[in-house]
Parts: structure tokens; sequence; C-alpha cells
């Protein structure tokens, strides 16, 4: 599909926060996207429709913002500079009012001004909805365990991240990390494009990513408290992650190494591989052959602890 016309050129761009008296803030790890193409990409990439509902987080500048509600989209914008969101209540009165009247009017806009992890993200609009955004590294994994640790989950998700998070995202097995099974039990993932420093104002110090995840439909494979199992076995594994498995999980779980053998065995899983090198399948199976082996965590209060301190 191709994507809508951009409203803007690179020195408009640049125009406009001169212009606003803007400027990028370091204390929120601000970079204006300034390229033309990259813009289009991940305009193409949302695919914005009459009434397709859109959360967009970190709307900056609007120049996306302008074309999602340029293609007819219903959009609920979370930025968490004041500044800016003057001045897209400025630039979008009308669509402000439109969103206002009816949260899902082609072409309304509803803007929350606060930092996206003080929202209920999986709340901001009615589903089917996806989310286009402009993620700084410290918040991607947060942002992401809130928006699909819980339905309703988006349908899309097109992030601009970091180029070492994108790859992590879409890793696949011999280079996975916690993060990598996660999304990748919750979605398909992509990177759509590499995009240089350059392409944003000021420019980074590193290469970002545009990543696209479609996510898989409900039922997913395992109901809540499987789920946080396995959150809590794979977890166990990435302690250890260059180790063979049939030690980290025998030092990290309480089971002894024998019997961890046998329920190794029964998956066909060896013993030797490295926690990195399993797949979100072979984590389920694992799982699965845990449970039917009898084994259980011995305290569910402590699960809880664990899953909440879940690295990336």
């Amino acid at each position: 599909m191709s994507a809508p016309p951009i409203p803007f050129d690179q020195r408009a761009v640049r125009d406009a926060l001169r212009e606003a008296g803007l400027r990028a803030r370091h204390s929120l790890s601000q970079n204006f996207l300034i390229d033309i193409d990259v813009l289009g990409a991940i305009l193409a990439e949302a695919s914005p429709a009459p009434g397709r509902r859109i959360v967009e987080i970190g709307p900056g500048l609007g120049v996306l913002t302008t074309a999602l509600l340029d293609a007819g989209a219903a959009v609920t914008a979370v930025e968490v500079d004041d500044g800016l969101a003057r001045r897209l209540r400025r630039d979008h009165g009308k669509a402000l009012i439109a969103g206002a009247r009816d949260p899902d009017a082609p072409g309304g806009l509803r803007l929350i001004v606060g930092d996206a992890l003080d929202q209920q993200l999986t709340a901001l609009a009615r589903a089917p909805y996806d989310v286009v955004a402009n993620l700084p590294y410290h918040i991607t994994s947060p942002i992401l365990h809130r928006l699909l640790g819980s339905p309703p989950r988006p349908n899309r998700l097109v992030l601009m991240v970091q180029r070492e998070v994108g790859e992590r995202l879409a890793a696949p097995p011999g280079a996975m990390s916690y993060l990598s099974a996660y999304v990748q039990y919750h979605a398909s993932v992509r990177i759509a494009r590499i995009v240089p420093p350059e392409a944003f104002e000021p420019a980074p110090a590193v290469d970002s990513a545009l990543v696209v995840l479609d996510t898989n439909p409900d039922p997913l494979p395992l109901d809540a408290g499987a789920e946080d199992d396995l959150w809590r076995l794979v977890q166990s594994g990435f302690r250890e992650r260059r180790k063979m498995l049939k030690n980290v999980l025998a030092r990290q779980l309480p089971i002894d190494a024998g019997r961890l053998a046998a329920v190794l065995d029964t998956t066909r899983i060896d013993g030797v591989r490295r926690p990195q090198s399993l797949s979100v399948g072979e984590w389920i199976g694992l799982l699965h052959a845990l449970r039917e082996a009898g084994f259980r965590w011995p305290d569910e209060r402590e699960a809880a602890a664990d899953l909440g301190q879940a690295g990336a």
C-alpha cells in the first residue's frame, strides 16, 4: 500500500522547531524524525484509513499525526512535553473538537498530556486499534510489556526503536533474549527498515530501526496462570544465558539434575544447548513437560515478585 503524502519537508520540520521556540530535550530522549522517506514508510506500515483507531505515542511536532488525521484515522496521541502538546492543540483544534464529541470520529484527535508509562495504554482506544510510536531506548521494554501483557492488545504496532533493540525483538533462536521470547510469544516481528542517525534532529549516536509487530490472535497458547509460569521459567534460563541449559535450570529451579534431565529428554531439547538457542515453542514445550512431571514453583507470591523484576 502506498503511503499518504507527508505534509512537511525536512526544512519545514526544522523551521517548525525554531518557530515554536522548541528544541529536543535530552531529559526526554527526544530526537525528531525529519527524513520524509522514513516518515512515509511509517505511514505505509500504519495504513491509516477512515475510522481506523490509532494510538500514537510521542507525536512530537505532529507530522505523523497530521498525516494520520488527513487519512481519516481516529487518533489518540500521548505526549509528555507540554510545549509540544500546546503546538498540537494549536494546529489541530478542529480535530480535537471532533475527537471530544466522538472518540471514533474519522479525522478526530484526542490528546493526552503525560508520560506514556503512567497511562493504561490498552484502554486508550476501543479495540480493534493500532499503535504508532517513536520509543526512547529506556522505555521500550516496559511499553511493550504494557501493550502486549493484557488484552485488548493492539492489532499492529509500528515502532521506531534503537537498532539494537529492534534486532533483539526480531532475534531468531540462537540470539534470543527474555524480551525476544516475550514479544515473539505475543506477536510476529519484522524489521521494516534500518534508519540512520541523520534521519533525526538532533542526530542520535546510533542507528534506529522501524519495527512492525502483528499481534497473534487470542486466545494465546497458555492461560494467564501458565503464562506467568512460562515467564518465570524463561527468566530463570536467561539468568545465565551463555551456560548449558541443564546446568542453568538445575541451579535456578527447585528441581534435581536427574529429574530435569528426564524432563529435557521428553522434550527432545539437548541439555547442552544455551537458553538463547530455544524458540518460544520450545520454552512452551519445556513448561508443559515440567508441569506433566509434577513440577510446581513453591510460592506464588515469590513468583509474582520474580515476574515484576523480569528484565529485558
